[in-house]
């Protein structure tokens, strides 16, 4: 059964990643750029390796090549920023084979700033990203492909699909949650896991000691720098590899895009806001 590790793009996914392939696929729970290998992305050729030609193939393969997973009789975690529901009435999942879920959503003012660095976006073409219901993602390298194809939608419907998704056990963590409260909220996330496989043993606390400190941000940081990071992307304007971990706690919107930006944000999605404390 798969527990999905789900979020819009640039808001934490890849920090919960690798904080629980430390804790759970390692020794003593030291984190390494290779344990992330253990938690993947869906969809992707990892899952779907036959090439698909269209986005109506490659729904049709997503419950497929989830069932193949599912007969392993294994639990897996799976990363993926696809929204919660269907394309032409297939199903991205369902519950038969979705353990459940841990949702991670960010401040969208601070969302369009990691995305402006990520995709090389000017500041109004990341708003208009944010806010497109029919955005999608896919691997650019080959045209003709749709194994990796995701469909984002904008920040508020990929955040309202999981939070209403229906019959699956669902825990929903902010990203300034992990900033702030960084034990509480990593534990939640452990504890959570830890009851839908349906473990009785208490957290190991050395090993999520570890766990937290070698996935601080400057850690990465450092690692990514020192070691250099195979999900980190090339800029569209110099061909240069992208830094992954860029800036951290020193994203903040207010510093970085136009005050006019931030209220148009506000205005398109100040219902999710009010409701997540973010206005």
């Amino acid at each position: 059964m798969i527990i999905w590790l789900a979020s819009y793009p640039k808001s934490g996914n890849t920090w919960v990643r690798s904080f629980l392939s430390a804790y759970y696929y390692s020794h003593d729970g030291k984190f390494d750029f290779k344990l992330l290998e253990k938690i993947r992305q869906f969809p992707s050729r990892d899952f779907l390796s036959q090439k698909l030609k269209s986005v109506d193939e490659a729904a049709e393969n997503w419950l497929i090549a989830q069932k193949k997973i599912n007969d392993q009789n294994e639990f897996c975690f799976l990363k993926t920023h696809n929204v919660y529901g269907a394309y032409k009435g297939k199903s991205f999942t369902t519950p038969d084979f979705t353990l459940g879920a841990i949702y991670i959503v960010r401040d969208p003012r601070n969302v369009l700033t990691s995305l402006m660095n990520h995709y090389s976006l000017t500041e109004d073409d990341a708003l208009k990203m944010i806010n497109s219901i029919y955005r999608n993602l896919r691997d650019e390298n080959d045209n003709y492909d749709f194994s990796s194809y995701s469909f984002i939608s904008s920040w508020a419907n990929n955040y309202k699909s999981w939070k209403m998704s229906k019959n699956i056990n669902k825990l929903i963590i902010k990203y300034e949650d992990l900033e702030n409260k960084e034990n509480e909220t990593f534990l939640e996330i452990l504890n959570f896991t830890d009851n839908l496989l349906k473990k009785n043993n208490k957290v190991d606390q050395k090993k999520f000691g570890s766990a937290i400190e070698t996935t601080k941000f400057d850690i990465l940081k450092k690692k990514e720098e020192d070691e250099g990071f195979v999900e980190a992307v090339y800029s569209r304007k110099d061909g240069k590899t992208k830094k992954f971990f860029n800036l951290g706690k020193k994203n903040n919107y207010k510093e970085l895009i136009k005050p006019q930006t931030a209220k148009a944000i506000e205005k398109l999605f100040r219902k999710e806001m009010e409701e997540l404390g973010y206005l």
